[in-house]
């Protein structure tokens, strides 16, 4: 009779740790879009024109990557949207022509070109008739700068020689999503691509649904969002991995960036993460090989389901006389042109987080 009650509880517990994984697909019953679409504009914030395009464009993010509308989710993507845009589809960025012909003067002197020889080549005429010059002194936004870019490379020899086919802004769009990061997950796109996934992601519509799959098109195991936060900036299960960095750090007593990347992607070159592991193989019963095929899934749910994984936890677990945090805010500093303070994951995680609360609060109070 006990054993028998023993396994149900233990059943039990199985079935709701199970719950807590967030991937956040839909499991409840079909609501109608159109109570998703008047809670999405009640929760935007005040500052939001045009509520009811910004709703629609967030629906369908939902709807076409079969997300669960659940007030926890919306209030994620509406929260990283404020931080990044305060909801302006194109906003202005405050010193962009010195920041572009800061990119352009770098890449001349990488190539020994005279200054003047780029400044003489860019005074003919783009093809919307004005010259890249003017453009580039009048330029306001990250998309129009995008797109003369593209016009300089396709364009001019001289965009070719600085450029190649590279246009030097990465992100863009209502939640600053990596373009590199569009163009590799634009399969089930379910708008008419306009041009370019480049063009798509400085579209309101399109920013927003690669914004949305990058910050919620996982599964992750976080006791809060806070990590997903994080992981928006810093990559794909950065958060998870810190926490494991920690524990490495930790049991070998080599200090790490705690960073998230366990591996140097795109080199069989071990990194100091991977050769931290090493020095605990013996005490893992795990050789080189087995580590480094471990590392490989760092950018996948599956690490956590490896052999490295629960023998560093067991072992950090009993060396700390307690369990180890299984997530931890990346400890990484944000560098761009675009920012001039010494700034932080864990800074911007944070910050999205304060507006995640107070969207939360709304929804809650909403419900009363």
């Amino acid at each position: 009779m006990i054993s028998s009650a023993i396994r149900r509880v233990s059943l039990l517990a199985l079935l709701v740790l199970a719950g807590c994984s967030s991937e956040p697909k839909k499991t409840q019953p079909e609501r109608q879009p159109a109570d998703v679409k008047a809670q999405i504009v009640a929760l935007l914030p005040p500052q939001a024109s045009d509520r009811q395009g910004w709703a629609n464009d967030i629906f369908a993010a939902f709807n076409s990557q079969q997300l669960d509308p659940t007030s926890a989710n919306l209030c994620s993507v509406i929260a990283v949207t404020g931080q990044e845009s305060n909801f302006s589809a194109d906003a202005n960025v405050a010193g962009l022509p010195k920041i572009a012909w800061g990119e352009i003067d770098r890449r001349a002197g990488k190539l020994h070109i005279p200054a003047f020889v780029v400044r003489t080549a860019l005074m003919i005429k783009s093809p919307n008739g004005k010259s890249y010059t003017d453009r580039l002194d009048n330029v306001r936004s990250e998309k129009e700068l995008s797109a003369i870019f593209d016009d300089f490379i396709n364009m001019v020899p001289m965009g070719q020689t600085l450029f190649g086919n590279l246009n030097p802004i990465h992100t863009g769009g209502p939640m600053q999503v990596s373009i590199a990061f569009a163009e590799a997950h634009a399969r089930g796109y379910p708008y008419p691509v306009d041009g370019s996934i480049r063009r798509e992601v400085f579209s309101r519509r399109g920013g927003i649904w690669f914004g949305t799959l990058h910050l919620l098109g996982y599964p992750v195991s976080y006791t809060r969002q806070i990590y997903r936060f994080a992981d928006f900036n810093a990559g794909w299960y950065a958060s998870r991995n810190a926490a494991f960095q920690a524990a490495v750090s930790r049991l070998s007593g080599i200090k790490l960036a705690l960073d998230g990347d366990l591996i140097v992607y795109g080199s069989d070159t071990a990194g100091s993460t991977e050769l931290a592991v090493r020095t605990l193989g013996k005490r893992l019963d795990m050789s080189e090989r087995a580590i480094r095929s471990a590392l490989e899934k760092g950018d996948s749910e599956a690490f956590e389901k490896t052999d490295l994984w629960e023998k560093v936890f067991a072992l950090a677990d009993k060396n700390g006389g307690a369990r180890q945090p299984r997530e931890r805010l990346p400890g990484i500093t944000l560098s761009s042109p675009k920012i001039t303070r010494n700034l932080t994951t864990a800074w911007f995680a944070q910050r999205v987080e304060s507006r995640y609360q107070r969207c939360m609060s709304q929804a809650s109070a909403a419900q009363k």
